[in-house]
């Protein structure tokens, strides 16, 4: 400013709490380089605010509001027409200014670590215009620090670690603390770190919070884990200063410091004869006080063993003794060996002066069992020739009980592996022998099981496989190696060739096979050539040969081998004569058709006459069969009236007879046996019949018969043979009336069968079955 100044008061007494100079102007330009003068306020070109920095303390525990500080400006004449306003951070809210005095108060408790500094700016306008009479200024208000705030550290716990056996001063971790209070300001912020637990294994920096180790030897064995409170305090650590507290949990990590070391330098373990090799059969441990890899261990046998071996268990660290070799109780009974341990990580700050293994002696005592037989031989590979008889000597096979006692073992077969029963074994000696004959043409090996089993104890068995070799005797004949087709030409010329044969022979001599070729040297058609290699020629021993004078030949070849017996066999060629071309290709071998000659022979006689024989008896049996349809009964339809003979075979049942006699199977015999009852059940529903009643007079049968005879006799249209005709007679009635069933629709229940118990005893069984029906008598 030019013309005008404004002069900012402060309470001095913060600033300078030793000043007592009065609050007048002339005092105020002292404090910024002003001369002294009488009192009045000298004009400098170029400058408004006398003051820019007001300085207020946080935490203000007073009643009133704080006093901050007061704007004046020259402008104001003390007449109230200035008025001052203040905006910014906090205007109005925070800060509150008298707009007539200029004075500021702050109207809440300020916290320097919530916010250190305020810029606010001041306004000098006419109250009567709102014009402004100066220009803006802006203007900061400043907290000072007060120590309000203890120091923090980030975790409440921290954990660190630090090897076993370190060094005095090795460092272990650094934890610090932070502190809210102005580190420019006093000593609100200046830190002090102490121990309060955890001596005198370890101290800490002051500085700097480094913990470290204090003590030497410390020995994780002994103890591992430690609790340090650490202490952090401000105000350099003078008596007033705050402090904040935290934990740290340290632990000895482990080093390899300890050998390991048998607590038993004996061990006794007990194996069974009858483990496998490879099985285990005792463990054994030693102990070692470190974690880790540095509690690894390895087992070993010293200078190795040829029946046992120790091995070691990667995860519980113990040595197992495994079986080399098949143990035998019976051989040995004990054994004794050292075991050596060691660690298999070194640090080599602990190797000098220890000695990092150990030694134990281990001793097995091997305990017997009862085992399964032994066989001398696995497998057995027997051989046996052919054709042996049944019963004949193959094999012996022999087993033991390995057990001191020795126990006696019998022998048998597998009928699994001996399904057609070619074998039997002696059951005491063990002696193999055929049952039947063996071919080795049908079977080349037999393969059988032979199983030996303790007679005292059964479950004890054991199994060998016998192979059976059947060799090889000379007992098959050699023949056709294939069915030939040979054929001679008509045309062809002695010597030729026109059959190359071979033979196959199902023997197997070890020398091979070798078969000799031959036929009847008195062959007038035909000579064979043997070549020497299994094969043989046919060759013709003359030409000219005519289908007429025969169309085949049968060629008898002998065929044999050279191996002890020797074995021939007679096998036929057939040859047939072909006509054939000028170049021998065949044409055909049907035999030509001869023409007749003068006289007929005695086969073709014969054969017409047979043939003729043949033709009478087919004409002689068509005949009888025309005249057998010709006697078929007259009587073919319902049209045809004339009486014919009908069979009818029933006898009837006397007394136990209940089924009248029924004249509708006359009248149509192919229902009869349709409409035929059961005789041997009473029928659920019967019929009531008409019975003639016996007569000692028939003399109306006889007159409705020569009445028949008579109308047959006269009528024009009977047949003019003999016929038998039947006729139902029924009589004239009786007291007992018709029983029969014709023409009748009532049933059983519309009679009263009372009557026929006065029918006499010959009735008897009727009436008792149709009185006894009676629905009267049942209710």
């Amino acid at each position: 400013m030019i013309t005008n100044q404004v002069v900012l008061l402060l309470m001095l007494s913060i600033l300078w709490p030793s000043t007592a100079l009065p609050f007048t102007p002339g005092n105020i330009g002292n404090l910024f380089g002003m001369p002294e003068s009488d009192g009045r306020i000298l004009q400098r070109s170029k400058r408004g605010w006398m003051w820019n920095q007001f300085f207020l303390l946080e935490e203000y525990a007073g009643n009133d509001h704080q006093y901050v500080g007061k704007l004046h400006s020259n402008m104001d004449r003390g007449d109230g027409i200035v008025k001052y306003v203040l905006t910014g951070d906090g205007a109005g809210s925070l800060f509150l200014i008298d707009e007539k005095s200029g004075d500021i108060h702050a109207t809440k408790r300020l916290d320097r670590e919530e916010k250190a500094m305020y810029t606010l700016v001041a306004k000098v306008l006419d109250r009567r215009t709102n014009a402004e009479l100066e220009p803006d200024t802006e203007f900061n208000i400043k907290i000072h620090d007060i120590n309000d705030n203890e120091p923090k550290f980030a975790k409440e716990i921290y954990f660190a670690s630090v090897p076993e056996m370190s060094e005095v001063g090795t460092s272990v971790a650094t934890v610090t603390a932070n502190d809210a209070d102005d580190e420019t300001y006093g000593n609100s912020a200046k830190l002090v770190y102490s121990i309060l637990q955890g001596q005198p294994y370890f101290s800490v920096d002051s500085e700097n919070g480094t913990i470290k180790t204090a003590l030497p030897g410390m020995d994780r064995e002994v103890k591992e884990n430690y609790q340090v409170v650490i202490q952090a305090k401000d105000m350099a650590g003078q008596m007033g200063g705050l402090s904040g507290t935290t934990t740290v949990s340290i632990t000895l990590s482990d080093v390899n410091d300890s050998p390991p070391r048998f607590a038993n330098h004996s061990f006794r373990v007990t194996a069974v004869e009858s483990t496998e090799i490879g099985g285990a059969i005792g463990r054994i441990k030693a102990d070692d006080p470190d974690v880790g890899r540095n509690a690894e261990m390895e087992y070993s046998v010293v200078g190795g063993h040829d029946t046992f071996n120790i091995i070691t268990d990667q995860t519980t660290q113990e040595g197992v003794i495994i079986i080399k070799k098949a143990l035998d109780y019976e051989s040995k009974r004990d054994y004794e060996f050292r075991v050596e341990v060691k660690n298999t990580y070194l640090d080599a700050r602990f190797v000098h002066g220890l000695q990092f293994k150990d030694y134990a002696t281990v001793k097995v005592t091997v305990e017997d069992v009862d085992e399964p037989p032994i066989f001398t031989r696995n497998p057995y590979i027997i051989d046996v020739h052919e054709d042996t008889a049944a019963g004949s000597f193959v094999g012996v096979v022999s087993a033991r009980d390995p057990d001191a006692d020795n126990k006696p073992v019998k022998y048998s077969i597998d009928r699994h592996t001996d399904l057609e029963r070619l074998f039997n074994i002696d059951s005491v000696n063990g002696t193999i022998t055929t049952l039947k004959a063996l071919d080795r043409e049908m079977s080349k090996w037999h393969n059988i099981s032979v199983v030996a089993t303790e007679i005292n104890n059964p479950r004890q068995t054991t199994r060998v496989p016998v192979f059976i070799k059947v060799l090889d005797v000379n007992d098959n004949a050699p023949e056709f190696a294939m069915s030939y087709d040979t054929f001679v030409c008509e045309n062809v010329k002695a010597g030729q060739l026109i059959q190359t044969i071979s033979a196959v022979d199902t023997d197997e001599p070890v020398i091979g096979h070798k078969f000799v070729f031959s036929i009847s040297a008195t062959n007038p058609n035909f000579t064979i050539v043997d070549r020497e290699d299994n094969t043989a020629n046919i060759l013709t021993r003359r030409g000219g040969f005519s289908r007429r004078e025969m169309s085949m030949y049968l060629l008898p070849v002998v065929i044999s081998d050279n191996d002890y017996p020797i074995q021939s066999s007679t096998s036929t060629l057939i040859v047939r004569v072909c006509a054939c071309d000028s170049r021998g290709n065949m044409q055909t071998c049907n035999p030509e058709v001869l023409p007749f000659s003068d006289g007929l022979t005695t086969g073709a006689l014969v054969a017409i006459l047979l043939c003729v024989v043949i033709l009478l008896m087919i004409v002689v049996l068509f005949a009888a069969l025309r005249r057998q349809r010709k006697k078929e009964p007259l009587i073919i339809s319902k049209e045809d009236v004339r009486d014919n003979v009908v069979s009818y075979n029933d006898e009837g049942g006397g007394e136990e007879d209940t089924q009248a006699f029924d004249i509708g199977t006359l009248r149509n015999p192919e229902v009869m046996d349709a409409n035929k009852l059961r005789r041997d059940i009473i029928p659920e529903m019967l019929f009531p019949f008409r019975r003639t009643s016996p007569i000692k007079d028939n003399a109306d049968v006889r007159d409705f018969i020569r009445g028949r005879l008579q109308e047959n006799d006269t009528d024009p249209t009977a047949p003019p043979y003999d016929s038998l005709a039947t006729y139902a007679y029924e009589g004239s009635g009786s007291l007992a009336e018709s029983l029969s069933s014709l023409e009748s629709a009532t049933t059983e229940g519309d009679h009263d069968y009372d009557y026929l118990s006065n029918w006499g005893p010959q009735f008897k069984k009727l009436a008792e079955m149709y009185i006894g029906k009676s629905p009267d008598r049942e209710t």
